[in-house]
């Protein structure tokens, strides 16, 4: 029978619900913080035989040496089964052979693209951000050749916005039938969006954002109320399982101790 943990930050629901969305024996692209926490978590619990795969060239890794700072830390070649570059890495992206890419995200608009560039201006004022962000890294390139791509991300109503400040990442563009082919781009886009308070999919016909679950303590109101643009809402909407002891054991003592991407604490206000 399941335990459930008492005592848990947004973050740790955050990466439970992550891990949770990945099925065993899938290959899974990678991406810094976050994702590598979800990927490592899940391989531990209910997916032992997920391959992940990270841009410096690594394939089928096993954390066992430490959580990696970065996709390109040497510990991502921690039993690896092999490791050729970053051309290798897209290459498979590019023959249809990553199932998933898991990346995340510092603002998403109603038909899943993302930006990850620049914040506090539009594309005309490229020049003068008021806040340059790392870039897209390889999730502009996961975004457009992995067979589905899943986000994580914080939400709060400024990262979910009606039209970003900048298009990293393509999801279903403006969510006309077929814009991804139109575009070139081989995979079927973004299945899940995972963030602080629902796990969220999109419609079939309009491709637009829908809350399939909300995360405990959270109403279809309320996460609402934090998006900056109308959602759907799934028919059977349901509350999101909390995460179990062994989960929170495994984040903080196993994959994360020191707290370098979840952390164990709340902030104070």
């Amino acid at each position: 029978m399941k335990q459930y943990a008492a005592d848990y930050t947004p973050q740790e629901m955050l990466v439970a619900a992550g891990s949770r969305q990945l099925e065993d024996n899938k290959v899974i692209f990678a991406g810094t913080g976050l994702p590598m926490v979800g990927i490592t978590l899940a391989q531990l619990t209910h997916a032992p035989g997920i391959i992940p795969v990270f841009e410096a060239g690594a394939v089928g890794s096993s954390l066992t040496r430490g959580l990696p700072l970065s996709v390109g830390d040497s510990r991502t070649s921690c039993k690896a089964h092999y490791m050729q570059g970053l051309s290798s890495a897209f290459e498979l992206t590019q023959r249809g052979f990553i199932d998933i890419g898991f990346i995340g995200g510092a603002e998403i608009d109603p038909y899943g693209n993302l930006n990850s560039t620049m914040m506090g201006c539009f594309p005309e004022e490229y020049q003068k951000p008021k806040v340059r962000l790392p870039g897209s890294g390889g999730a502009g390139d996961m975004a457009c050749s992995c067979t589905n791509t899943i986000i994580i991300m914080a939400h709060e109503p400024r990262r979910f916005a009606p039209r970003l400040n900048y298009y990293t990442s393509m999801g279903y563009f403006d969510g006309k039938p077929g814009a991804r082919k139109a575009a070139g781009l081989q995979g079927n886009g973004p299945a899940r969006v995972i963030t602080t308070k629902a796990l969220m999919g999109f419609d079939e016909e309009t491709k637009r954002m829908k809350i399939l679950a909300t995360m405990p303590g959270e109403t279809v109101a309320s996460v609402q109320d934090m998006t900056g643009f109308p959602l759907l809402v799934d028919d059977n909407v349901y509350e999101f399982e909390p995460p179990t002891v062994e989960e929170i054991g495994l984040i903080r003592e196993v994959i994360d101790p020191l707290g370098y991407f979840v952390k164990k604490t709340l902030k104070s206000s």
